[in-house]
């Protein structure tokens, strides 16, 4: 933690400078500018042709700090792609928490939080740029999948088994169900985003995608009354 937030001689000689004493800012605020610097550069210019420098630039930093703070190319892309991915995987625990009982607006509201993840402009985006350049760089690919793919259904997994203990809901295979849910949830509107047929949808068709999978999901095609007996 004490790593996480000293500041360093380097971060204040990055500071903006203006009148009076300069700004003094923590490793992990310079942290936070670099991963939407490199964002930017690998959505720009792909994996192959960004450079550490090029992403030093953007963030208004100097190369020696960026070296210090994250030492290769790769460790930048799997640092900023974690730390988009951390703060998902919070959200949706923190759901789980507060789920009540009502498990279909529950669950829509969760998946509505991987439907935001996994459909965001820029997450798909950076999609495009590992599929570009996975022939010659296959861990960007490995990265991308173990860290935002593999959290991404763990966590709606681990949302799943968690209403599953409070008997709100019955399941044979947690995981495989996670699965078959972020598929029906975001696939098709995927692939209509990476071929260019569709522009990412708004948080609302998210919302409205997402409240249609819970209830499909929980339901199928049964009466809703034969369904909720199954449920109970």
């Amino acid at each position: 933690m004490a790593e996480q937030t000293k500041v360093s001689d380097e971060a204040v000689a990055d500071a903006p400078r203006g009148r009076g004493r300069p700004q003094t800012r923590c490793d992990e605020e310079t942290r936070a500018i670099i991963f939407e610097a490199a964002r930017h550069e690998f959505v720009a210019r792909g994996y192959a042709t960004t450079s550490m420098e090029a992403v030093a630039r953007r963030a208004g930093v100097s190369t020696k700090t960026l070296y210090r703070l994250i030492p290769t190319k790769a460790a930048l892309f799997e640092a900023m792609v974690t730390d988009r991915t951390a703060g998902f995987v919070s959200g949706v625990k923190l759901r789980a928490c507060d789920g009540g009982s009502d498990i279909e607006a529950a669950l829509a509201d969760a998946l509505t939080a991987c439907g935001e993840l996994m459909l965001d402009g820029d997450v798909i985006a950076l999609q495009r740029v590992i599929l570009a350049d996975t022939d010659k760089f296959p861990e960007v690919a490995e990265t991308f999948y173990h860290k935002a793919i593999t959290p991404t259904q763990n966590a709606l997994a681990d949302w799943l088994r968690a209403h599953q203990r409070r008997g709100l809901i019955r399941l044979d295979d947690a995981d495989a169900s996670a699965g078959m849910l972020l598929g029906m949830l975001a696939m098709q509107p995927l692939r209509a985003v990476m071929f260019g047929h569709m522009v990412p949808p708004s948080r609302a068709e998210v919302a409205q995608r997402a409240k249609s999978c819970a209830a499909l999901f929980l339901k199928g095609s049964g009466r809703r009354e034969d369904a909720a007996k199954v449920l109970r």
